[in-house]
Protein backbone atom coordinates (compact mmCIF):
# COMPACT_ATOMS: atom_id res chain seq x y z
CA UNK A 1 0.00 0.00 0.00
CA UNK A 2 1.25 3.47 -0.88
CA UNK A 3 1.78 6.10 1.84
CA UNK A 4 -0.60 8.88 2.85
CA UNK A 5 0.69 12.34 1.95
CA UNK A 6 0.16 15.23 4.35
CA UNK A 7 0.55 18.78 3.03
CA UNK A 8 0.55 21.68 5.52
CA UNK A 9 2.88 24.58 6.22
CA UNK A 10 2.19 24.11 9.95
CA UNK A 11 4.79 21.66 11.25
CA UNK A 12 2.73 20.82 14.37
CA UNK A 13 -0.24 19.69 12.23
CA UNK A 14 2.00 17.47 10.14
CA UNK A 15 3.61 15.99 13.28
CA UNK A 16 0.29 15.22 15.00
CA UNK A 17 -1.16 13.49 11.93
CA UNK A 18 2.06 11.54 11.31
CA UNK A 19 2.07 10.16 14.86
CA UNK A 20 -1.65 9.35 14.86
CA UNK A 21 -1.46 7.49 11.55
CA UNK A 22 1.72 5.69 12.60
CA UNK A 23 -0.18 4.29 15.60
CA UNK A 24 -2.68 2.88 13.11
CA UNK A 25 0.12 1.20 11.19
CA UNK A 26 -0.16 3.60 8.23
CA UNK A 27 2.88 5.05 6.51
CA UNK A 28 3.00 8.78 5.75
CA UNK A 29 5.02 11.38 3.87
CA UNK A 30 4.82 15.09 4.67
CA UNK A 31 5.26 18.28 2.65
CA UNK A 32 5.27 21.93 3.65
CA UNK A 33 4.13 23.41 0.33
CA UNK A 34 2.46 22.58 -2.98
CA UNK A 35 5.68 22.85 -5.00
CA UNK A 36 7.21 19.90 -3.14
CA UNK A 37 4.09 17.82 -3.78
CA UNK A 38 4.11 18.60 -7.51
CA UNK A 39 7.72 17.43 -7.74
CA UNK A 40 6.97 14.25 -5.78
CA UNK A 41 3.97 13.43 -8.00
CA UNK A 42 6.34 13.05 -10.94
CA UNK A 43 7.83 10.00 -9.21
CA UNK A 44 4.79 8.45 -7.55
CA UNK A 45 1.22 8.82 -6.30
CA UNK A 46 -0.05 8.52 -2.72
CA UNK A 47 -2.91 6.34 -1.55
CA UNK A 48 -4.63 9.39 -0.01
CA UNK A 49 -3.72 13.09 -0.08
CA UNK A 50 -4.49 15.30 2.95
CA UNK A 51 -3.87 18.99 2.22
CA UNK A 52 -4.36 22.34 3.91
CA UNK A 53 -6.05 25.03 1.83
CA UNK A 54 -4.16 28.17 2.83
CA UNK A 55 -0.39 27.89 2.46
CA UNK A 56 2.37 30.22 1.23
CA UNK A 57 2.64 30.07 -2.53
CA UNK A 58 0.12 27.94 -4.35
CA UNK A 59 -3.01 27.03 -2.41
CA UNK A 60 -4.49 23.67 -1.57
CA UNK A 61 -7.36 24.39 -3.98
CA UNK A 62 -4.89 24.74 -6.84
CA UNK A 63 -3.27 21.47 -5.78
CA UNK A 64 -6.68 19.79 -5.69
CA UNK A 65 -7.48 21.01 -9.21
CA UNK A 66 -4.16 19.74 -10.56
CA UNK A 67 -4.42 16.35 -8.81
CA UNK A 68 -7.97 15.76 -10.01
CA UNK A 69 -6.91 16.43 -13.58
CA UNK A 70 -4.00 13.99 -13.45
CA UNK A 71 -5.29 11.41 -10.95
CA UNK A 72 -9.10 11.64 -10.78
CA UNK A 73 -9.41 8.54 -8.60
CA UNK A 74 -7.08 9.80 -5.84
CA UNK A 75 -9.05 10.75 -2.67
CA UNK A 76 -8.14 14.25 -1.49
CA UNK A 77 -9.06 15.51 1.99
CA UNK A 78 -8.79 19.28 2.44
CA UNK A 79 -8.07 20.89 5.84
CA UNK A 80 -9.27 24.37 6.63
CA UNK A 81 -9.98 26.77 9.47
CA UNK A 82 -13.60 27.58 10.26
CA UNK A 83 -13.28 30.94 8.51
CA UNK A 84 -12.44 29.09 5.29
CA UNK A 85 -15.52 26.88 5.21
CA UNK A 86 -16.74 28.49 1.99
CA UNK A 87 -13.47 27.46 0.37
CA UNK A 88 -13.86 23.98 1.82
CA UNK A 89 -17.32 23.63 0.32
CA UNK A 90 -15.96 24.81 -3.03
CA UNK A 91 -13.21 22.23 -2.76
CA UNK A 92 -15.73 19.56 -1.89
CA UNK A 93 -17.75 20.43 -4.96
CA UNK A 94 -14.54 20.36 -7.00
CA UNK A 95 -13.93 16.71 -6.23
CA UNK A 96 -12.47 16.60 -2.72
CA UNK A 97 -13.29 13.41 -0.83
CA UNK A 98 -14.13 15.40 2.33
CA UNK A 99 -13.03 18.48 4.24
CA UNK A 100 -11.61 18.57 7.77
CA UNK A 101 -12.28 21.72 9.76
CA UNK A 102 -9.53 22.97 12.07
CA UNK A 103 -9.18 22.50 14.97
CA UNK A 104 -10.16 18.87 14.44
CA UNK A 105 -10.67 15.88 16.70
CA UNK A 106 -7.71 13.59 16.05
CA UNK A 107 -9.69 10.34 16.25
CA UNK A 108 -12.26 11.68 13.79
CA UNK A 109 -9.47 12.81 11.46
CA UNK A 110 -7.93 9.34 11.49
CA UNK A 111 -11.33 7.75 10.92
CA UNK A 112 -11.92 10.05 7.93
CA UNK A 113 -8.51 9.21 6.46
CA UNK A 114 -9.25 5.50 6.93
CA UNK A 115 -12.51 5.87 5.00
CA UNK A 116 -10.68 7.61 2.17
CA UNK A 117 -8.06 4.85 2.27
CA UNK A 118 -10.71 2.13 1.98
CA UNK A 119 -12.30 3.97 -0.94
CA UNK A 120 -8.93 4.25 -2.68
CA UNK A 121 -8.08 0.58 -2.18
CA UNK A 122 -11.56 -0.49 -3.32
CA UNK A 123 -11.25 1.53 -6.52
CA UNK A 124 -7.78 0.10 -7.19
CA UNK A 125 -9.12 -3.43 -6.82
CA UNK A 126 -12.07 -2.68 -9.06
CA UNK A 127 -10.00 -1.05 -11.78
CA UNK A 128 -7.31 -3.70 -12.14
CA UNK A 129 -5.66 -3.55 -15.51
CA UNK A 130 -5.93 -6.44 -17.88
CA UNK A 131 -2.38 -6.59 -19.14
CA UNK A 132 -1.10 -9.54 -17.13
CA UNK A 133 -3.95 -11.99 -17.56
CA UNK A 134 -3.93 -15.53 -18.84
CA UNK A 135 -5.45 -16.47 -22.14
CA UNK A 136 -8.59 -18.35 -23.12
CA UNK A 137 -8.38 -22.06 -23.96
CA UNK A 138 -10.75 -23.91 -26.21
CA UNK A 139 -10.57 -25.58 -29.58
CA UNK A 140 -14.17 -26.82 -29.86
CA UNK A 141 -16.22 -25.49 -32.75
CA UNK A 142 -18.69 -23.93 -30.32
CA UNK A 143 -15.90 -21.86 -28.79
CA UNK A 144 -14.54 -20.86 -32.17
CA UNK A 145 -17.91 -19.24 -32.89
CA UNK A 146 -17.57 -17.28 -29.66
CA UNK A 147 -14.07 -16.11 -30.59
CA UNK A 148 -15.25 -14.95 -33.99
CA UNK A 149 -18.07 -13.00 -32.38
CA UNK A 150 -15.64 -11.37 -29.96
CA UNK A 151 -13.46 -10.35 -32.88
CA UNK A 152 -16.37 -8.72 -34.68
CA UNK A 153 -17.87 -7.02 -31.62
CA UNK A 154 -14.71 -5.75 -29.94
CA UNK A 155 -14.32 -2.75 -32.25
CA UNK A 156 -17.92 -1.64 -31.70
CA UNK A 157 -19.56 0.30 -28.89
CA UNK A 158 -22.80 -1.63 -29.24
CA UNK A 159 -24.43 -3.04 -26.09
CA UNK A 160 -23.92 -6.80 -25.74
CA UNK A 161 -25.98 -9.31 -23.76
CA UNK A 162 -24.01 -12.43 -22.82
CA UNK A 163 -26.06 -15.48 -21.89
CA UNK A 164 -25.04 -18.90 -20.71
CA UNK A 165 -25.05 -21.20 -17.71
CA UNK A 166 -23.17 -20.35 -14.52
CA UNK A 167 -19.46 -21.06 -14.77
CA UNK A 168 -19.15 -20.72 -18.53
CA UNK A 169 -16.97 -17.60 -18.33
CA UNK A 170 -19.32 -14.72 -19.11
CA UNK A 171 -17.19 -12.15 -17.33
CA UNK A 172 -14.09 -13.41 -19.10
CA UNK A 173 -15.73 -12.78 -22.46
CA UNK A 174 -16.85 -9.31 -21.34
CA UNK A 175 -13.27 -8.48 -20.40
CA UNK A 176 -12.07 -9.79 -23.75
CA UNK A 177 -14.51 -7.49 -25.54
CA UNK A 178 -13.11 -4.57 -23.55
CA UNK A 179 -9.48 -5.65 -23.98
CA UNK A 180 -9.71 -5.51 -27.77
CA UNK A 181 -11.93 -2.44 -28.01
CA UNK A 182 -10.96 1.21 -28.56
CA UNK A 183 -11.79 1.65 -24.85
CA UNK A 184 -9.07 -0.74 -23.67
CA UNK A 185 -6.98 2.03 -22.10
CA UNK A 186 -9.93 3.05 -19.91
CA UNK A 187 -11.38 1.18 -16.88
CA UNK A 188 -13.25 -2.11 -17.01
CA UNK A 189 -15.68 -2.10 -14.07
CA UNK A 190 -17.64 -5.23 -13.12
CA UNK A 191 -20.66 -5.39 -10.82
CA UNK A 192 -22.63 -8.50 -9.88
CA UNK A 193 -26.12 -7.09 -9.36
CA UNK A 194 -27.23 -10.24 -7.54
CA UNK A 195 -24.47 -9.92 -4.93
CA UNK A 196 -25.37 -6.39 -3.76
CA UNK A 197 -28.30 -5.84 -1.34
CA UNK A 198 -31.21 -4.04 -2.98
CA UNK A 199 -30.87 -1.01 -0.67
CA UNK A 200 -27.22 -0.51 -1.66
CA UNK A 201 -27.35 -1.38 -5.35
CA UNK A 202 -28.60 2.03 -6.49
CA UNK A 203 -25.73 3.76 -4.70
CA UNK A 204 -23.23 1.22 -6.09
CA UNK A 205 -24.40 1.91 -9.63
CA UNK A 206 -24.92 5.67 -9.59
CA UNK A 207 -23.02 6.86 -6.51
CA UNK A 208 -24.41 9.14 -3.83
CA UNK A 209 -24.08 12.65 -2.50
CA UNK A 210 -22.98 13.42 1.03
CA UNK A 211 -25.95 13.19 3.37
CA UNK A 212 -28.13 11.36 0.84
CA UNK A 213 -28.93 8.72 3.46
CA UNK A 214 -27.81 7.61 6.91
CA UNK A 215 -24.11 6.80 6.79
CA UNK A 216 -23.43 8.75 3.59
CA UNK A 217 -20.77 10.95 5.15
CA UNK A 218 -19.02 11.71 1.88
CA UNK A 219 -19.79 11.86 -1.81
CA UNK A 220 -19.04 8.57 -3.52
CA UNK A 221 -18.64 7.80 -7.21
CA UNK A 222 -20.76 4.96 -8.52
CA UNK A 223 -19.75 2.32 -11.02
CA UNK A 224 -20.93 4.40 -13.97
CA UNK A 225 -18.55 7.20 -13.00
CA UNK A 226 -15.73 4.75 -12.26
CA UNK A 227 -16.14 3.26 -15.74
CA UNK A 228 -16.16 6.63 -17.51
CA UNK A 229 -14.74 6.21 -21.01
CA UNK A 230 -14.50 2.44 -20.53
CA UNK A 231 -16.77 -0.56 -20.07
CA UNK A 232 -19.30 -1.41 -17.35
CA UNK A 233 -20.09 -5.11 -16.99
CA UNK A 234 -23.38 -5.86 -15.23
CA UNK A 235 -23.45 -9.53 -14.26
CA UNK A 236 -26.67 -11.37 -13.33
CA UNK A 237 -28.71 -8.53 -14.81
CA UNK A 238 -31.84 -10.68 -14.56
CA UNK A 239 -31.77 -10.27 -10.77
CA UNK A 240 -31.79 -6.47 -10.84
CA UNK A 241 -34.70 -5.05 -8.77
CA UNK A 242 -37.57 -3.85 -10.95
CA UNK A 243 -37.47 -0.21 -9.77
CA UNK A 244 -33.75 0.07 -10.55
CA UNK A 245 -34.34 -1.27 -14.03
CA UNK A 246 -36.11 2.02 -14.81
CA UNK A 247 -33.04 4.05 -13.83
CA UNK A 248 -30.76 1.82 -15.87
CA UNK A 249 -33.06 2.18 -18.87
CA UNK A 250 -32.74 5.96 -18.65
CA UNK A 251 -28.95 5.79 -18.73
CA UNK A 252 -29.01 3.46 -21.73
CA UNK A 253 -31.55 5.70 -23.47
CA UNK A 254 -30.04 9.16 -23.08
CA UNK A 255 -26.70 8.59 -21.32
CA UNK A 256 -27.54 10.69 -18.26
CA UNK A 257 -28.02 9.83 -14.59
CA UNK A 258 -28.16 11.36 -11.12
CA UNK A 259 -26.30 10.32 -8.00
CA UNK A 260 -28.52 9.24 -5.13
CA UNK A 261 -29.54 12.47 -3.40
CA UNK A 262 -28.09 14.53 -6.23
CA UNK A 263 -29.69 17.23 -8.40
CA UNK A 264 -27.02 17.58 -11.08
CA UNK A 265 -27.35 15.43 -14.18
CA UNK A 266 -24.17 13.53 -15.03
CA UNK A 267 -23.20 12.31 -18.48
CA UNK A 268 -22.11 8.69 -18.84
CA UNK A 269 -19.72 7.75 -21.64
CA UNK A 270 -19.76 4.03 -20.91
CA UNK A 271 -20.19 0.86 -22.93
CA UNK A 272 -22.55 -1.50 -21.11
CA UNK A 273 -22.16 -5.27 -21.35
CA UNK A 274 -24.70 -7.33 -19.43
CA UNK A 275 -24.82 -11.03 -18.62
CA UNK A 276 -27.31 -13.50 -17.18
CA UNK A 277 -27.82 -17.22 -16.76
CA UNK A 278 -31.59 -16.72 -16.66
CA UNK A 279 -34.21 -16.75 -19.40
CA UNK A 280 -34.91 -13.03 -19.72
CA UNK A 281 -37.78 -13.58 -22.13
CA UNK A 282 -39.55 -15.67 -19.50
CA UNK A 283 -38.84 -13.09 -16.81
CA UNK A 284 -40.39 -10.45 -19.07
CA UNK A 285 -43.48 -12.63 -19.46
CA UNK A 286 -43.59 -13.11 -15.68
CA UNK A 287 -43.49 -9.33 -15.14
CA UNK A 288 -40.11 -9.48 -13.38
CA UNK A 289 -38.07 -7.72 -16.06
CA UNK A 290 -38.95 -4.64 -18.08
CA UNK A 291 -39.55 -5.42 -21.71
CA UNK A 292 -38.17 -2.06 -22.88
CA UNK A 293 -34.95 -2.64 -20.90
CA UNK A 294 -34.68 -6.14 -22.33
CA UNK A 295 -34.75 -4.74 -25.87
CA UNK A 296 -32.18 -2.06 -24.93
CA UNK A 297 -29.80 -4.73 -23.64
CA UNK A 298 -30.49 -7.35 -26.29
CA UNK A 299 -28.93 -5.42 -29.18
CA UNK A 300 -26.37 -8.17 -29.77
CA UNK A 301 -26.69 -11.47 -27.95
CA UNK A 302 -23.68 -13.71 -27.41
CA UNK A 303 -24.44 -17.17 -26.04
CA UNK A 304 -21.65 -19.12 -24.34
CA UNK A 305 -21.74 -22.91 -24.74
CA UNK A 306 -21.88 -25.17 -21.70
CA UNK A 307 -18.96 -27.51 -21.10
CA UNK A 308 -21.03 -30.52 -22.17
CA UNK A 309 -21.35 -28.83 -25.59
CA UNK A 310 -17.56 -28.72 -25.87
CA UNK A 311 -16.47 -31.97 -24.22
CA UNK A 312 -13.38 -32.14 -26.40
CA UNK A 313 -12.02 -29.16 -24.42
CA UNK A 314 -12.27 -30.94 -21.05
CA UNK A 315 -8.85 -32.71 -21.25
CA UNK A 316 -7.16 -29.46 -22.29
CA UNK A 317 -8.77 -27.49 -19.47
CA UNK A 318 -8.21 -30.23 -16.87
CA UNK A 319 -4.48 -30.42 -17.61
CA UNK A 320 -4.20 -26.67 -17.40
CA UNK A 321 -6.02 -26.43 -14.06
CA UNK A 322 -4.00 -29.28 -12.55
CA UNK A 323 -0.77 -27.56 -13.56
CA UNK A 324 -1.94 -24.17 -12.23
CA UNK A 325 -3.16 -25.63 -8.95
CA UNK A 326 0.10 -27.51 -8.37
CA UNK A 327 2.14 -24.39 -9.10
CA UNK A 328 0.07 -22.40 -6.63
CA UNK A 329 0.55 -24.97 -3.86
CA UNK A 330 4.22 -25.62 -4.62
CA UNK A 331 3.76 -29.33 -5.35
CA UNK A 332 4.30 -31.58 -8.34
CA UNK A 333 1.44 -31.54 -10.83
CA UNK A 334 -0.79 -34.60 -10.87
CA UNK A 335 -2.07 -36.23 -14.03
CA UNK A 336 -5.27 -38.02 -14.88
CA UNK A 337 -5.07 -41.53 -16.26
CA UNK A 338 -6.69 -42.15 -19.63
CA UNK A 339 -9.63 -43.84 -17.89
CA UNK A 340 -10.07 -40.96 -15.45
CA UNK A 341 -9.90 -38.42 -18.26
CA UNK A 342 -12.52 -40.34 -20.24
CA UNK A 343 -14.69 -40.50 -17.12
CA UNK A 344 -14.49 -36.73 -16.64
CA UNK A 345 -15.13 -36.03 -20.30
CA UNK A 346 -18.36 -38.05 -20.11
CA UNK A 347 -19.74 -36.05 -17.16
CA UNK A 348 -22.34 -33.32 -17.66
CA UNK A 349 -20.52 -30.93 -15.26
CA UNK A 350 -23.43 -28.52 -14.69
CA UNK A 351 -21.03 -26.10 -13.01
CA UNK A 352 -19.08 -25.94 -16.28
CA UNK A 353 -15.50 -24.56 -16.36
CA UNK A 354 -15.68 -23.27 -12.79
CA UNK A 355 -16.76 -26.69 -11.56
CA UNK A 356 -13.98 -28.44 -13.45
CA UNK A 357 -11.46 -26.03 -11.95
CA UNK A 358 -12.77 -26.74 -8.43
CA UNK A 359 -12.46 -30.47 -9.06
CA UNK A 360 -8.86 -30.08 -10.24
CA UNK A 361 -8.05 -28.14 -7.08
CA UNK A 362 -9.55 -30.97 -5.02
CA UNK A 363 -7.50 -33.55 -6.91
CA UNK A 364 -4.29 -31.62 -6.31
CA UNK A 365 -4.90 -31.52 -2.55
CA UNK A 366 -6.72 -34.78 -1.84
CA UNK A 367 -5.88 -37.44 -4.46
CA UNK A 368 -3.28 -39.92 -3.07
CA UNK A 369 -0.95 -40.58 -6.02
CA UNK A 370 0.63 -38.62 -8.84
CA UNK A 371 -1.39 -40.52 -11.44
CA UNK A 372 -5.07 -40.16 -10.62
CA UNK A 373 -7.38 -43.07 -11.39
CA UNK A 374 -11.18 -43.07 -11.43
CA UNK A 375 -11.23 -44.59 -7.92
CA UNK A 376 -9.23 -41.59 -6.63
CA UNK A 377 -11.90 -39.10 -7.66
CA UNK A 378 -14.47 -37.85 -5.10
CA UNK A 379 -16.85 -40.63 -4.04
CA UNK A 380 -19.87 -38.46 -4.74
CA UNK A 381 -18.66 -37.94 -8.28
CA UNK A 382 -18.18 -41.64 -8.92
CA UNK A 383 -21.58 -42.49 -7.45
CA UNK A 384 -23.28 -39.90 -9.60
CA UNK A 385 -21.82 -41.53 -12.71
CA UNK A 386 -22.39 -38.31 -14.57
CA UNK A 387 -26.12 -38.10 -13.78
CA UNK A 388 -26.06 -35.52 -10.99
CA UNK A 389 -24.30 -32.20 -10.37
CA UNK A 390 -20.74 -32.49 -9.13
CA UNK A 391 -20.51 -31.33 -5.52
CA UNK A 392 -17.32 -30.15 -3.89
CA UNK A 393 -17.00 -32.90 -1.24
CA UNK A 394 -17.18 -32.02 2.43
CA UNK A 395 -13.65 -33.32 2.86
CA UNK A 396 -12.34 -30.85 0.33
CA UNK A 397 -11.41 -27.24 0.94
CA UNK A 398 -13.83 -24.65 -0.41
CA UNK A 399 -12.56 -23.43 -3.73
CA UNK A 400 -12.73 -20.16 -5.66
CA UNK A 401 -15.99 -19.21 -7.31
CA UNK A 402 -16.42 -17.09 -10.42
CA UNK A 403 -13.04 -15.94 -11.70
CA UNK A 404 -13.07 -12.17 -11.83
CA UNK A 405 -9.95 -11.61 -13.88
CA UNK A 406 -9.38 -10.18 -17.30
CA UNK A 407 -8.79 -12.21 -20.40
CA UNK A 408 -6.58 -11.64 -23.38
CA UNK A 409 -6.98 -13.27 -26.75
CA UNK A 410 -4.44 -14.13 -29.39
CA UNK A 411 -4.81 -11.76 -32.29
CA UNK A 412 -6.28 -14.42 -34.57
CA UNK A 413 -9.83 -15.00 -33.43
CA UNK A 414 -10.12 -18.11 -35.60
CA UNK A 415 -7.31 -19.85 -33.73
CA UNK A 416 -7.81 -21.82 -30.53
CA UNK A 417 -7.49 -19.74 -27.38
CA UNK A 418 -7.92 -20.60 -23.74
CA UNK A 419 -10.28 -19.77 -20.83
CA UNK A 420 -8.28 -19.49 -17.64
CA UNK A 421 -8.86 -18.19 -14.13
CA UNK A 422 -6.40 -16.20 -12.09
CA UNK A 423 -5.47 -17.59 -8.71
CA UNK A 424 -5.69 -15.40 -5.64
CA UNK A 425 -3.01 -15.70 -3.01
CA UNK A 426 -0.18 -17.93 -4.12
CA UNK A 427 1.18 -19.03 -0.78
CA UNK A 428 3.42 -21.95 -1.74
CA UNK A 429 3.49 -25.06 0.47
CA UNK A 430 6.15 -27.72 0.62
CA UNK A 431 3.75 -30.58 -0.04
CA UNK A 432 0.12 -31.41 -0.66
CA UNK A 433 -0.54 -32.85 2.80
CA UNK A 434 0.55 -29.65 4.49
CA UNK A 435 -1.87 -27.69 2.31
CA UNK A 436 -4.66 -30.09 3.23
CA UNK A 437 -3.86 -29.67 6.93
CA UNK A 438 -4.05 -25.90 6.63
CA UNK A 439 -7.49 -26.22 5.04
CA UNK A 440 -8.77 -28.58 7.75
CA UNK A 441 -10.44 -25.75 9.67
CA UNK A 442 -12.49 -24.98 6.57
CA UNK A 443 -13.62 -28.61 6.47
CA UNK A 444 -14.68 -28.38 10.11
CA UNK A 445 -16.46 -25.10 9.40
CA UNK A 446 -18.44 -26.76 6.62
CA UNK A 447 -19.32 -29.66 8.92
CA UNK A 448 -20.48 -27.33 11.70
CA UNK A 449 -22.55 -25.25 9.26
CA UNK A 450 -24.10 -28.40 7.84
CA UNK A 451 -25.02 -29.66 11.33
CA UNK A 452 -26.57 -26.31 12.33
CA UNK A 453 -28.55 -26.04 9.11
CA UNK A 454 -29.80 -29.61 9.39
CA UNK A 455 -30.98 -29.03 12.97
CA UNK A 456 -32.89 -25.91 11.93
CA UNK A 457 -30.94 -23.51 14.14
CA UNK A 458 -31.71 -19.84 13.35
CA UNK A 459 -29.22 -17.16 12.26
CA UNK A 460 -26.49 -19.61 11.34
CA UNK A 461 -24.45 -16.98 9.51
CA UNK A 462 -24.48 -14.60 12.48
CA UNK A 463 -23.60 -17.32 15.01
CA UNK A 464 -20.68 -18.70 13.02
CA UNK A 465 -19.52 -15.23 12.04
CA UNK A 466 -19.30 -14.17 15.69
CA UNK A 467 -17.32 -17.29 16.55
CA UNK A 468 -14.97 -16.64 13.63
CA UNK A 469 -14.38 -13.00 14.62
CA UNK A 470 -13.89 -13.92 18.28
CA UNK A 471 -11.30 -16.57 17.38
CA UNK A 472 -9.35 -14.12 15.19
CA UNK A 473 -9.33 -11.37 17.79
CA UNK A 474 -8.40 -13.72 20.66
CA UNK A 475 -5.51 -15.13 18.64
CA UNK A 476 -4.26 -11.66 17.70
CA UNK A 477 -4.46 -10.54 21.34
CA UNK A 478 -2.40 -13.56 22.39
CA UNK A 479 0.27 -12.67 19.85
CA UNK A 480 0.38 -9.07 21.09
CA UNK A 481 0.13 -9.95 24.81
CA UNK A 482 -3.21 -8.21 25.17
CA UNK A 483 -2.29 -4.96 23.39
CA UNK A 484 -5.42 -3.93 21.50
CA UNK A 485 -3.79 -1.40 19.21
CA UNK A 486 -1.08 -3.83 18.06
CA UNK A 487 -3.71 -6.55 17.58
CA UNK A 488 -5.83 -4.21 15.46
CA UNK A 489 -2.81 -3.39 13.27
CA UNK A 490 -2.03 -7.11 12.83
CA UNK A 491 -5.64 -7.81 11.82
CA UNK A 492 -5.86 -4.82 9.50
CA UNK A 493 -8.73 -3.13 11.37
CA UNK A 494 -9.06 0.13 13.28
CA UNK A 495 -8.54 0.62 17.00
CA UNK A 496 -12.15 1.66 17.51
CA UNK A 497 -13.33 -1.39 15.58
CA UNK A 498 -11.42 -3.89 17.72
CA UNK A 499 -12.60 -2.19 20.93
CA UNK A 500 -16.21 -2.42 19.77
CA UNK A 501 -15.79 -6.04 18.70
CA UNK A 502 -14.26 -7.00 22.06
CA UNK A 503 -17.28 -5.54 23.82
CA UNK A 504 -19.84 -7.04 21.42
CA UNK A 505 -18.28 -10.51 21.48
CA UNK A 506 -17.67 -10.54 25.21
CA UNK A 507 -13.96 -11.27 24.89
CA UNK A 508 -12.48 -11.27 28.40
CA UNK A 509 -8.89 -10.94 29.51
CA UNK A 510 -6.33 -8.32 30.43
CA UNK A 511 -6.10 -5.90 27.57
CA UNK A 512 -3.88 -2.92 26.95
CA UNK A 513 -4.35 -0.01 24.58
Amino acid sequence: MKPIWIVDDDESIRWVLEKALAREGLSTRSFSNVREVVEALQLGVPQVLVSDIRMPGESGLELLHMVKQRHPGLPVIVMTAFSDLDSAVAAFQGGAFEYLAKPFDLDKAVELIRRALEESLRDEETELTISDTPEILGSAAAMQDVFRAIGRLSQSNVTVLITGESGTGKELVARALHKHSPRSAQPFIALNTAAIPKDLLESELFGHERGAFTGAQATRRGRFEQAEGGTLFLDEIGDMPFDLQTRLLRVLSDGHFYRVGGHQSLKANVRVIAATHQNLEQRVRDGLFREDLYHRLNVIRLRLPSLRERREDIPLLARHFLTSSAKELGVEAKRLSDQAMQFLSALDLPGNVRQLENLCNWITVMAPGQTVEVKDLPAELIQSAGTAPLPVPLSAPPLPQEPSVPVSLNGDYHAPVTVVSERHGSGAQTNGSLSADRHSWLVMLEAEASQMLSSGKPEVMDALGRQFEAALIKTALKHTHGRKNDAAIRLGIGRNTITRKIQELGIAGTLED
